[in-house]
């Protein structure tokens, strides 16, 4: 009973509250503390008092096994890749032919994912190592999809930077590890790929570190750990040419070098949980995904959604999920640190908090900052098919069916606006870039819809200070081989671009230029850069301010289009006739109408052409005499090459099946009374 003997036992308490081990044997220390601790006099009360503080013991201990890291990087730098072999090496795959079934890049799942090599989407997924469950965030490298990487950051203690060993850091390497290193996060810099003949993981480790300074990072964060990996061998080791057979030294790093969870609350009371992500199931509706910041939470438990824009929503949280290797797996009751899903609460966006609302709310915390997002800078617009072959294929067709499912999207695409527009059939649809647009449009074609978009427009802002119109420019790097080096300075320089750096790759031998180049001017322009390249130009852009407006237009094409020149199906007669007048996209039997572009005309301006005129029959010849000329194949236009190709005064019409591009009716009537 001597205060030395009970301040003893509180020391002991706290040294092993670090193993999992001294969390139970806490447990016995702590109970049996209150039967022999001076305020024995109230033994009701000291056992509530043992029961928490126990429960406070066992709590911390489950938060220092878990490390909530993302996965970061620059587009093609290997992030999914290396997240298989973690998967692989995890024992989530039962054996070997579980593991070939489900193939490449896992994480990639969805349709487009796959067929374009991209990651689209961030995704969740857990694994344990040594005791430590590691919740792993799988991002997009793409530019246009930043949002992605902007609010999963917002569940995560520590980022892994992945960066090529002969590319170095990139435009999207910068703007990943300033959202992170402005977080306060600490990143772990892994050098992938070091199995390449080019490789150079000396200069590429000196440019993340020029990189953490330009950026501004802490001393701390400047600090940070190296790993070199082979994401495509499954190995990584601390020294570039010591590779281990396996990923263990990445994973010894994440458990050692990331930190756990910091929690200042542990409370039920307490709950603190900003929703990130929002999932539809066919059976449990909409799902919330969240990091709980503080507190603790239970299924069943009353609970209420908070933000500073909305009011109060309660409720009452139905199935709760962790994740669990690649899937989720069912639980009571999670705590602090933990990321969790749930059901239950269909009003749930991204950007709420969860709090709880036991006691009706009486002492609960309150919301934290909404997930804040770099703004659009891009807007195309979408409406109802209004052209003659409208109507023929899709499911999805009124302006009603294309508006709910616009503003479902809003649901989960942080980074997307939609608006209406003074057309009760056309809405306007504003993204991060033309790619992040054209992902949703073709997922909507691919469900069924039927829509009519408009060409591509940059978003304009006035600067308060000044009151000077502002527009969007990007950073453009572009490596190519030097006999295309003066193509491509030429047509950067055609769309208003200033040269910021130029020079020659280390070993590679490729010429490496930076441009800065207004939004307007990149519309198209990947395309065209491939045309004068013989497609040997790689382009990586990223967004870097605004600047003042440039004055006047910059040139998107220079050439024109082939126009039908009245409704009807294409015949190879018509076909044959047309062909020497640019590069067609029609072939014969296909069902054309006025204005309806069928093909790329070979000089400046707009020709109308008629392909649709029949051969005429006389008692003189066959029908078939006389042809000798074959049809060139007509090209094949893609969804992306589609809307770089649109003009101003142009639309491009979406069909589950086919695309179409023809002049806009409504301008073409202006231009007349102009």
């Amino acid at each position: 009973r001597s205060d030395t003997f009970y301040s003893f036992k509180k020391s002991i308490i706290s040294i092993m509250m670090f193993s999992r081990i001294g969390a139970v044997l806490a447990l016995v220390a702590t109970v049996s503390t209150a039967f022999i601790s001076p305020a024995f006099v109230s033994p009701s009360k000291n056992a509530a008092n043992a029961a928490r503080v126990s429960m406070s013991a066992v709590e911390d201990v489950a938060t220092q096994s878990i490390r909530n890291i993302a996965v970061i990087a620059h587009v093609d730098h290997g992030k999914t890749t290396l997240v298989d072999a973690l998967i692989r090496q995890s024992g989530v795959f039962r054996d070997d032919s579980q593991a070939d079934e489900a193939g490449d890049c896992v994480m990639d799942s969805e349709d487009q994912e796959r067929e374009r090599g991209i990651t689209i989407l961030a995704k969740n997924l857990a694994v344990i190592r040594d005791g430590v469950k590691i919740n792993i965030m799988d991002t997009p490298g793409h530019a246009d999809f930043g949002g992605e990487v902007e609010r999963v950051l917002n569940m995560c203690d520590g980022v892994l930077l992945l960066v090529d060993s002969v590319e170095g850091p990139k435009p999207q390497t910068r703007f990943v590890l300033d959202k992170a290193l402005k977080k306060g996060m600490k990143a772990m810099v892994v050098i992938n790929k070091v199995d390449r003949p080019a490789a150079r993981p000396d200069y590429v480790v000196d440019k993340c570190f020029d990189l953490f300074c330009e950026l501004g990072a802490t001393d701390e964060q400047t600090d940070f750990r190296i790993v070199y990996a082979s994401g495509l061998q499954g190995k990584a080791g601390n020294e570039p040419d010591e590779l281990a057979e396996d990923m263990g030294p990445l994973f010894d790093a994440i458990i050692e070098g990331i930190p756990a969870p910091n929690v200042e609350k542990t409370e039920s009371k307490d709950l603190q949980c900003l929703v990130s992500n929002i999932i539809f199931d066919s059976f449990k509706g909409k799902m919330g995904i969240a990091r709980i910041t503080n507190g603790s939470i239970k299924s069943g438990q009353p609970v209420a959604l908070a933000h500073p824009d909305k009011p109060l929503r309660k409720g009452k949280l139905g199935t709760l999920f962790v994740f669990d290797d690649l899937g989720q797996k069912e639980v009571d009751a999670a705590q602090a640190g933990e990321i969790i899903m749930f059901a239950g609460l269909d009003q749930v966006e991204i950007g709420d908090t969860l709090i709880t609302n036991e006691n009706n709310g009486v002492d609960a915390a309150g919301y934290l900052p909404p997930i804040a997002v770099e703004q659009p800078t891009v807007r195309m617009t979408i409406g109802v098919n209004k052209s003659p072959l409208a109507g023929r294929e899709g499911k999805f067709l009124t302006s009603r069916m294309i508006r709910d499912r616009l503003f479902k999207e809003l649901d989960r695409n942080v980074a997307l606006q939609v608006a209406e527009t003074d057309s009760a059939d056309r809405y306007e649809v504003s993204g991060r870039g033309q790619l992040h647009l054209t992902v949703l449009i073709e997922t909507m074609r691919r469900e069924g819809f039927e829509m009519e978009v408009g060409p591509p427009t940059v978003i304009y802002k006035e600067n308060e200070e000044t009151g000077k119109v502002e527009e969007p420019w990007e950073s453009v790097e572009v490596r190519v081989p030097e006999e295309y080096l003066g193509g491509c300075i030429d047509l950067l320089n055609q769309r208003k671009g200033e040269l910021q750096d130029m020079g020659i790759e280390e070993g590679g031998g490729m010429s490496i230029i930076k441009y800065l180049v207004p939004t307007r001017g990149m519309l198209g322009l990947r395309s065209a850069m491939l045309s004068a390249t013989r497609g040997e130009a790689i382009t990586d852009s990223v967004f870097d301010s605004y600047r003042p407006r440039i004055q006047g237009d910059i040139q998107a094409r220079d050439k024109g289009s082939l126009l039908a020149f009245a409704d009807g199906t294409t015949t190879t007669f018509g076909l044959e006739g047309a062909q020497d007048r640019g590069k067609l996209m029609a072939k014969p039997g296909d069902a054309v109408y006025k204005g309806m572009i069928v093909g790329i005309h070979q000089r400046p301006g707009d020709l109308d052409v008629n392909i649709c005129k029949m051969k005429a029959l006389t008692n003189m010849r066959s029908a078939t005499k006389g042809i000798t000329i074959g049809l060139s194949p007509p090209i094949e236009m893609s969804l992306d090459a589609c809307v770089e190709y649109l003009a101003v005064d142009e639309l491009l019409e979406i069909t589950p099946s086919l695309f179409r591009m023809a002049k806009n009716p409504a301008m073409a009537k202006k231009g007349k009374k102009n």
